[in-house]
C-alpha cells in the first residue's frame, strides 16, 4: 500500500484540534487521548510533536497571542494610542477563545508570541521615557486588565428577571436588561477602562530622559532631615 503523499499528523493540525476543544468544552477536555481520538490517531502518534499536555496548551495559547497586532509600536506611533490600539487587537484574540485566558494568565513562560509582546510593549515604553520598572508595570497592569475584560462577561451574569431585582436590590432594577445589551455593555465598560488606564499614566509620564521613579519618595538623609 503506498504512503500517503501528507502526514495524517502535523502540529498545526494538533494545535487546531486542541483550541476547538478548549472552545467548546474548556481547558478540562484536552487530553492526549482525546485529542487522538478527535484526529482519529492514535495516542502515541501525538507525542511525535508534542511531549506532554502542557507543550500542546502552551502552543494553543502561543497561536490564539499570534493573532494579536504589535504594529503599533514599531510604527512611531505615540505610546498612548499604541497602548490603546494594541489593548483592543489584544482582546480581540482573547475574547474569541475566552477558555484559554487562565492559562494565558500564568504568565508568558517560553512562548515566543507572549515574549514577543512582552518584549514590544516593554521596549515602546522605554523608548517614549518610562523608566523601567514603571514600563514594567505598565504591561503588567494591561494584561491584568486586558485579561481580566476577555474572561467573561460582565452583562451576561445577569438574570432576565425582573422581579428578582425589583424585590430585593432596588438600585439594580434595569439589571435584567443587561443581557440583552451584553455587546455593548461590555465594549462600553472596557473602553471605559482603558482610557481611564490610559489618561491616569499620562498624569504620572515622567518625560524622556529621567531614568527614575516618578513621584520616588526622597531618600533620607544621614542627619534624619
Amino acid at each position: 500500500m503506498a504512503r500517503p503523499r501528507t502526514p495524517l499528523l502535523s502540529r498545526e493540525r494538533i494545535v487546531a484540534a486542541a483550541l476547538a476543544l478548549v472552545d467548546a468544552e474548556g481547558l478540562p477536555a484536552v487530553s492526549t487521548r482525546r485529542l487522538a481520538a478527535e484526529l482519529g490517531v492514535s495516542g502515541p502518534s501525538l507525542y511525535n510533536h508534542f511531549r506532554t499536555k502542557d507543550e500542546i496548551l502552551d502552543a494553543v495559547a502561543d497561536a490564539v497571542c499570534a493573532d494579536v497586532d504589535l504594529s503599533m509600536f514599531e510604527d512611531g506611533t505615540d505610546w498612548r494610542r499604541a497602548l490603546v490600539a494594541w489593548a483592543r487587537s489584544y482582546r480581540a484574540a482573547l475574547a474569541a477563545h475566552p477558555n484559554i485566558v487562565p492559562y494565558l494568565a500564568q504568565g508568558p513562560g517560553r512562548r515566543p508570541s507572549q515574549l514577543r509582546m512582552a518584549d514590544a510593549v516593554y521596549g515602546a515604553m522605554r523608548a517614549a521615557g518610562w523608566p523601567r520598572a514603571q514600563a514594567t508595570h505598565i504591561g503588567a497592569l494591561m494584561r491584568y486588565f486586558v485579561a481580566g475584560s476577555a474572561l467573561g462577561s460582565f452583562a451576561r451574569g445577569f438574570v432576565d428577571d425582573a422581579a428578582l431585582y425589583a424585590r430585593d436590590y432596588p438600585h439594580l432594577d434595569q439589571a435584567h436588561l443587561l443581557a440583552e445589551h451584553q455587546q455593548r455593555v461590555d465594549e462600553g465598560a472596557f473602553e471605559t477602562g482603558l482610557h481611564a488606564l490610559i489618561d491616569g499614566l499620562a498624569l504620572r509620564f515622567p518625560g524622556p530622559g529621567r531614568d527614575r521613579e516618578p513621584d520616588r519618595e526622597p531618600e533620607p538623609r544621614p542627619d534624619g532631615g
